[in-house]
């Protein structure tokens, strides 16, 4: 199968990431932070030595303010309730997934806070402008995804964080698509809290995500055993550990770590250059193609993280991404889960298939696809 839906999970995984979680069971199989004896020891050493390389990956604020979830919805949860409160006001953009569209409407309608969404444009002056006009007396968190799960764009966060900054307001970032695909550097980018998956960019297994912050997050949303203060009834204060109560995935930790050393050896700007350069040659094909519909006019690389979001008329997404399967193609239709970007791009009644590849995608493959897509077009039988 040629797999090109790594926005949802990369797959294949790294030999190196798989060998990683196998040995994980065998050389860190005790619980780390719980036990003075050596295994346990030797097991928070590898859970540390994980941060270390987080926190450098994302130019973070140390390894202490480097948490471990089961995923990055988990890790954004976290995040939005542990800084919102009572009367606050959060602005999003209109490009968001439902892990941040779901929790702050949930916080909204039980009447905790006021939210507002501005519209993202490709037009980054545009965009800026629709944010500011949003922001009032009372808001308190700017929250946006780095990369829009569905169409690619990349948000202008320089700027935005410009935006947050000069009003005093906290800077969030759904690191989900963008993470090990562009660069996201938190100090320089003025990003207070970064939240990233393990099993997409990072190329780690699924079943843990990471929350990376400045020591802004002020409330939890679970409490339990850390292997710390155990006479204190209430969550400890003290990162890492307040924001992780229970045992850790250790074996999907892990994995991430052997993740995360292969991306930051290998370079985030070349995974970019490369898989744009198969988005760009899919691109050129399907705007010559007469039935099919992309959300731009060009391809351009300072807009746009290497995936692809198109229909094909007279068909809805899913039939083409089922039509593709049918040829050992694996993508993805239908919604993504982000019905704010489908409303922004017109696209309720079709959904959109969407093409993303990683770092394994070989010109073999797109052009594989591209033929397929071809037939299917001019409504030929594939």
């Amino acid at each position: 199968m040629i797999y090109l839906d790594n926005a949802a999970t990369t797959y294949p995984k790294p030999t190196e990431v798989i060998n990683a979680v196998n040995k994980s069971f065998s050389l860190y199989g005790a619980n780390p932070g719980r036990s003075g004896h050596n295994l346990s020891i030797n097991t928070a050493m590898e859970i540390y030595s994980a941060r270390e390389k987080l926190n450098a990956l994302f130019d973070g604020y140390g390894s202490e303010f480097v948490s471990f979830t089961m995923n990055c919805t988990y890790a954004l949860n976290m995040a939005i309730k542990g800084v919102l409160k009572n009367g606050d006001h959060v602005i999003m953009s209109s490009l968001e997934h439902n892990s941040v569209l779901r929790p702050i409407y949930k916080m909204k309608n039980e009447g905790l806070i006021t939210s507002s969404v501005f519209t993202v444009t490709h037009d980054v002056e545009e965009t800026i402008s629709n944010l500011k006009n949003e922001i009032q007396d009372n808001t308190k968190l700017i929250i946006v995804t780095a990369v829009s799960n569905v169409f690619g764009d990349i948000l202008p966060l320089e700027q935005i964080s410009k935006v947050a900054k000069e009003n005093n307001i906290l800077f969030f970032v759904d690191g989900a698509q963008g993470a090990g695909v562009i660069p996201l550097k938190m100090q320089k980018l003025g990003i207070n809290c970064l939240c990233v998956p393990g099993h997409k960019g990072l190329l780690g297994v699924m079943g843990v995500g990471v929350i990376l912050h400045d020591g802004c997050i002020t409330e939890t949303i679970i409490e339990g055993g850390t292997g710390s203060e155990s006479f204190y009834f209430l969550q400890p204060q003290n990162f890492p550990e307040k924001l992780e109560g229970g045992t850790l995935n250790v074996p999907a930790i892990c994995g991430l770590k052997k993740g995360v050393e292969i991306v930051s050896s290998y370079g985030v700007e070349n995974i970019f250059k490369e898989e744009t350069a198969l988005m760009k040659m899919m691109f050129n094909e399907l705007s010559n193609m007469r039935k099919v519909v992309l959300y731009r006019n060009e391809y351009n690389e300072k807009m746009k993280a290497p995936l692809i979001a198109f229909n094909i008329k007279g068909y809805h997404s899913e039939e083409v991404a089922g039509f593709l399967n049918e040829n050992s193609v694996a993508v993805r239709g239908g919604y993504h889960c982000s019905p704010l970007a489908h409303k922004t791009y017109g696209t309720e009644d079709t959904g959109a298939v969407r093409i993303s590849p990683s770092r394994f995608t070989t010109k073999k493959d797109v052009n594989y696809v591209i033929n397929l897509l071809q037939k299917i077009a001019k409504n030929k039988k594939v």
